[in-house]
């Protein structure tokens, strides 16, 4: 079993968001079980020069962009055993910058022909293809008119949708001056969305396999309420879609070797509290080891903050400490800031995207707010629980499936949840978080439960390996 991973972005070279970090951390645990997993990414101008010095070119190609052709350059560099192909071109991946260009349309429709172009020139020939989120969904169409070439004729394909709501939504002439693609493709078992073309379409119609990012998010993107206009694709394909919860990498994420923190421990509740004060003190909060130190680090966008910023004033209320990290839009950003300046002794806002401060709140903080109107998967939770933070989660995507509701008959659970999108249920979560915090017995069993919840890439890639193995003999024609 020899598994290409082909995305738009994946650490250590290129990172805005989780997706990053899958690639970066799945195929390495798919290769700890015996699987052959080699990962294939744009040679973008942000990767840093010790990396480009690295990369050997592999071949030079030629690449049809609509009536266009265009130059490309496969590339290959070696880290930890593992092996990572590139594809170069300057004048689509050498500006700063990952997305949001006008190109963009292009500039990807480039990226998925120069991939299978490179193929047959790979130090090993994959015979899985998993592609990731509308940047690379063009691949799986493509494969399909390429079936009479041998080469291609038994490749299999995966398609992850990490966040539905990101589709790659294009004017309709991309589709015969970009694609290079014809009328018969403009349809709804095709690429045509309401007038418009559309890439995500191209993975979810022309892959072998579907998956997302939770067992929740594959049921809920079935529905009108979290389909974002493609529910009903999703439901003609949901024979073939599965959801596998997304791990974290366990080496990278530990608090007993990280080195953002001022103290290194493993479940020790004393040394997190010292965590605690040096982050209080850090960041100008009164120093107290006993008040319990809410967190937030995320996009502060409204799917994801908004229950929290009803539930602001009630919240500020009670005798408890809160920081909050983070960027985005600026009704969300400015109105922590104002409550911050409103509430010094009790409130900490930092708007910007900082690695190392988030390992140190993780540490620093007891309970971890994550009420988002959806999330397909969530990291944040998995990484709060790994530093022995406990998570206040809303009950949706890959929140509800990673974060089992506290039990105090039993003991029993890893944190709280609460349903539907009433700010007054998530501020009754936090309240219930608070009132366990203050009890000496229950509180450590948490915490212990919590650390001791198993969210490595390990279980994950085992899933994925058994729907490697499940592929369709015969492949998927239009």
């Amino acid at each position: 079993m020899h598994v290409l991973f082909i995305a738009s972005e994946g650490s250590p070279f290129v990172k805005t968001g989780g997706l990053a970090d899958v690639i970066g951390s799945l195929p390495a645990a798919l290769a700890r079980k015996g699987v052959k997993a080699a990962v294939m990414l744009p040679d973008y101008g942000d990767i840093a020069p010790e990396f480009k010095r690295q990369m050997q070119p592999v071949k030079d190609m030629v690449v049809s962009v609509g009536r266009r052709r265009r130059e490309a350059t496969l590339k290959k560099l070696s880290r930890n055993g593992r092996t990572f192909y590139f594809i170069h071109n300057d004048s689509y991946f050498g500006r700063k910058g990952l997305y949001g260009f006008p190109d963009e349309a292009e500039r990807f429709a480039f990226y998925c022909r120069a991939v299978l172009e490179g193929l047959p020139h790979l130090e090993q020939a994959p015979r899985i293809l998993h592609c990731h989120d509308w940047q690379t969904g063009m691949v799986n169409l493509y494969l399909q008119k390429r079936r009479e070439i041998p080469f291609y004729r038994d490749l299999k394909t995966v398609f992850t949708i990490h966040n539905l709501r990101y589709q790659g939504i294009f004017p309709r002439e991309v589709l015969e001056n970009v694609l290079g693609l014809g009328p018969e493709e403009f349809t709804p078992e095709g690429l045509e969305f309401y007038g418009q073309v559309n890439y995500l379409k191209g993975g979810l119609n022309y892959a072998d396999l579907l998956t997302t990012v939770s067992r929740t998010y594959a049921k809920e993107i079935l529905t009108p309420a979290f389909g974002e206009n493609l529910d009903g694709v999703l439901r003609s394909r949901r024979e073939v879609l599965f959801g596998v919860v997304n791990g974290i990498d366990y080496h990278d994420y530990n608090p007993l070797t990280d080195p953002a923190l001022p103290v290194n421990y493993r479940s020790s509740l004393e040394k997190k509290r010292r965590n605690k004060e040096a982050l209080q003190e850090l960041l100008g909060l009164p120093v107290d080891g006993d008040v319990p130190l809410l967190a937030v680090i995320s996009r502060l966008v409204r799917e994801k903050v908004d229950i929290l910023i009803q539930a602001l004033p009630g919240l500020l209320s009670h005798h408890l400490q809160l920081v909050v990290l983070g960027t985005g839009d600026e009704g969300c950003s400015g109105y922590f800031r104002h409550h911050a300046k409103e509430h010094r002794q009790k409130m900490a806002v930092r708007l910007a995207f900082d690695e190392k401060l988030a390992r140190k709140i993780y540490a620093a903080s007891d309970i971890f707010l994550m009420p988002s109107l959806f999330e397909p998967c969530g990291l944040s939770q998995l990484i709060a629980m790994r530093y022995g933070s406990i998570p206040v989660v809303r009950q949706t995507g890959g929140l509800k499936d990673t974060v089992t509701p506290y039990n105090p008959q039993t003991g029993e659970g890893n944190g709280f949840s609460f349903p539907g999108r009433d700010s007054g249920a998530f501020l009754k979560a936090v309240e219930d978080a608070v009132s366990l915090y203050r009890d000496k017995k229950a509180w450590p069993r948490l915490v212990k439960n919590a650390v001791g919840s198993d969210f490595s890439w390990s279980k994950s890639a085992g899933e994925y390996i058994s729907l490697y193995r499940g592929l369709p003999a015969k492949k998927r024609g239009k």
